[in-house]
């Protein structure tokens, strides 16, 4: 069984790259499970209900996302009506959403998508690593195929987590940074793992915005208005292959395609 997972989609350059490209990756690659994290895809900054649509119209499965989550507002509501949209399940239970998704892949085998969000230089919200425990013991025996996006800006934090689940979940891979990291591996008790998958989006940007906005920002420390790039579009992706009957990873491959 196959899983793929695509980093942070950026603004309408991400949906576009992934539109192009995703069904064949799913076709060349025999994906099983297409999840991606959403929180940048409309224009750089949140998610709305049609953009999600859209994301689901391609042959996404399930969206995860992180603290840009809250930005729209008009995704609210939505957030309660399509559960297949996650939002990091440490945020207050009081809150639209949730932080775990159980579904039936393509290939008849069912997985459970958990999203959390790291606390270093983010809110001060649950603990990650106890949400984790609560989500994971709910998630019914039967259920091998277990996946993780951990939203979260510091290394150590993400890579403490992925040691503390190693075993426990099928793979981790972090999202937030926007700059894959090259440490993708299958940890020693069968857990795939990425400290950070990238962005899709332009690169000819600061992680996604007008590098020459974001330059005038550390050079006045005045406020700008930051619009999203458009320019050399990549799609940053992993394909975790994994022992369906276990739910132990065997191999783990980053993967990108480059707009020329």
């Amino acid at each position: 069984m196959k899983i793929l997972f695509i980093g942070d989609i950026f603004a309408s350059p991400g949906r576009r790259i992934v539109a192009e490209h995703l069904q064949q990756i799913i076709s060349d690659e025999h994906i099983d499970l297409a999840i991606a994290n959403a929180e940048n895809s409309a224009g750089g900054f949140g998610v709305t209900p049609n953009v999600a649509q859209e994301l689901f119209s391609f042959g996404l499965d399930v969206l995860t996302t992180g603290n840009h989550v809250w930005d729209k507002r008009e995704v609210y509501d939505y957030l309660n009506r399509e559960p297949r949209l996650l939002r990091p399940g440490n945020y207050a239970a009081s809150l639209p959403g949730t932080g775990l998704y159980m579904g039936k892949a393509r290939n008849g085998v069912q997985y459970a998508v958990m999203n959390l969000q790291g606390r270093v230089h983010l809110p001060p919200i649950e603990c990650p690593f106890r949400k984790a425990d609560e989500l994971l013991a709910s998630i019914p025996a039967d259920v091998k195929v277990k996946f993780l996006d951990f939203h979260a800006e510091v290394t150590s934090e993400k890579i403490a987590l992925g040691w503390y689940l190693d075993g426990r979940i099928t793979g981790m891979v972090g999202t937030h940074t926007h700059i894959p990291t090259g440490d993708a591996r299958v940890l020693p008790k069968g857990t795939a793992y990425q400290t950070d998958c990238g962005m899709t989006g332009p690169y000819d940007s600061v992680i996604g915005v007008e590098k020459d906005t974001v330059i005038q920002r550390f050079l006045t420390q005045l406020p700008m208005r930051f619009e999203a790039a458009k320019n050399m579009v990549e799609l940053h992706a992993v394909i975790i292959t994994l022992d369906e009957t276990t739910g132990r990873a065997t191999a783990i491959q980053p993967y990108a395609i480059s707009e020329e």
